[in-house]
């Protein structure tokens, strides 16, 4: 049996049909064929499926893909900005070397944005707590919080 869903991705109305238990990271990748959203854990514990459901982060592999019938998603593919420019946190990523083999960075990202949005002006403290349930195995995640540091008073800066 399958189900027909229907949402709005990266700014584009999709619609696929879908077992029930078919989870959002995977409509999103095999479906909707957007790789930026990776599968790591299976457990929900790392992150690297982050995406925004309506606007918040979500983990991709916590949520059916019936659930998100109707909503608003944006992946990794979706942040930067219509002219092709990236986004403030993309950037602040690059500038400061946030980014090691990539394979957490879209997860990151995408928390981050999150982060930046609730957090006008956040502390390490507050992004290393915010960031808790993202994982990276290839730092230390110092450059990751001054990214996200960075990112936040960049996204916030016109306000």
């Amino acid at each position: 049996m399958s189900i027909t869903v229907n949402m709005t991705v990266n700014g584009k109305k999709v619609s696929g049909d879908v077992e029930p238990r078919t989870l959002l990271v995977h409509f999103i990748r095999e479906h909707l064929k957007l790789t930026g959203t990776h599968v790591a854990c299976d457990t929900s514990q790392c992150g690297a499926c982050t995406v925004h459901v309506d606007g918040k982060a979500v983990k991709s592999c916590t949520m059916l893909a019936v659930q998100a019938e109707g909503a608003d998603v944006t992946t990794i593919e979706g942040v930067a900005n219509a002219d092709g420019s990236l986004h403030p946190m993309q950037f602040a990523f690059q500038d400061n070397h946030g980014l090691q083999c990539g394979f957490c960075t879209p997860g990151m990202v995408m928390m981050a944005i999150d982060i930046g949005k609730r957090h006008a002006n956040p502390d390490a403290d507050t992004v290393r707590h915010e960031l808790d349930g993202n994982i990276c195995r290839c730092t230390g995640y110092h450059n990751i919080v001054k990214a996200v540091i960075a990112g936040a008073k960049a996204m916030n800066a016109s306000k």
